[in-house]
């Protein structure tokens, strides 16, 4: 079993006792602020979320902010206005949701955060480790590629804290190998953006080696000019462990490495998260909801029947 299949277990084992346990305050109203719903991995963590207030006799109001900051406060606000009892945020920028923390903070709603840390005071941040998560992509990608390779970056979004951690992860790895980096623009974890950008990046960069993305949405659509520009010599590694990018990795080879990050488990923690902290209970600041490389040697620990892969 790899160091990292080991980590995934103990992580998961830690959300099974936050998810399994009783909760502590039942029938409540949650607000949920999701920065968009226009990534697979967004709705997937809806719907996990959605399934697991139903199973507790608990009401979630879900508002979408689209990825505009200014509608994500205006979302916010209404969500306070609607008398919820604790506030779920995926943001969309770190520190533009502060008008937001200060409206909930004067209402006396707890707030925790969900996929994506802020600069603000709140209860508890549910997610991953993604610098970890970046890292062990990129160590298991570099390993493939001769020393001083070239490799393009497609990005997430601009000062989004998911994005910088994995890139900063990745970097780490490919600064180790001697690699170039070419930082890509910000494709805001959409395929169609990514196609867009990769189409670009490859005429100016005919001498890379290897792509990898910020997510495995973006990674496929990079996949995909790779593929019709006769470019099968490009190896291709992203994050989140999409069952169609894991699928890929089984069968070929050219799409090489990805990471774990189950979406419905995800939210399954988090509305069990919610449950502690509208109950007053004290909460690490950080809960960590397991993360495992997925490559040629593990993918067969993974089930893919659903949108994302899920350890078996």
């Amino acid at each position: 079993m790899s160091s990292a299949t080991r980590l995934f277990g103990l992580a998961t084992a830690l959300g099974t006792m936050l998810a399994a346990g009783p909760a502590s305050a039942n029938g409540l109203l949650i607000g949920f602020s999701q920065a968009t719903l226009q990534s697979p991995f967004y709705v997937q963590l809806k719907t996990g979320a959605e399934a697991a207030a139903k199973a507790g006799g608990d009401r979630l109001i879900v508002l979408d902010a689209n990825g505009d900051v200014n509608k994500q406060n205006n979302d916010i606000q209404d969500l306070i206005t609607r008398g919820v009892k604790v506030l779920i945020i995926n943001p969309v920028n770190p520190d533009a949701v502060a008008p937001a923390l200060s409206a909930a903070g004067d209402a006396h709603i707890p707030v925790m955060t969900v996929d994506r840390a802020v600069h603000g005071d709140v209860a508890t941040y549910v997610g991953r480790d993604n610098k970890t998560m970046g890292r062990i992509v990129g160590k298991a990608l570099v390993g493939m590629l001769k020393p001083g390779s070239k490799i393009i970056e497609i990005q997430g979004d601009a000062g989004g804290t998911v994005m910088a951690a994995r890139r900063d992860g990745f970097g780490e790895a490919a600064k180790e190998a001697g690699d170039t980096l070419v930082m890509g623009p910000y494709a805001e974890y959409v395929r169609a953006n990514a196609v867009t950008a990769m189409q670009d990046l490859l005429q100016a960069n005919p001498d890379v080696k290897a792509v990898y993305a910020h997510n495995d949405d973006m990674a496929l659509g990079a996949l995909q000019v790779l593929r019709e520009n006769n470019r099968k010599d490009v190896l291709v590694a992203g994050v989140d462990g999409l069952s169609e990018a894991v699928k890929d990795l089984a069968a070929g080879d050219q799409f090489v490495a990805t990471a774990a990050n189950d979406p419905i488990r995800l939210g399954a923690v988090t509305i069990e998260t919610a449950r502690k902290v509208a109950a007053g209970q004290k909460l690490p600041p950080f809960i960590d909801a397991g993360t495992a490389l997925i490559d040629k040697q593990t993918v067969g620990e993974f089930d893919t029947s659903g949108l994302f892969a899920r350890h078996k």
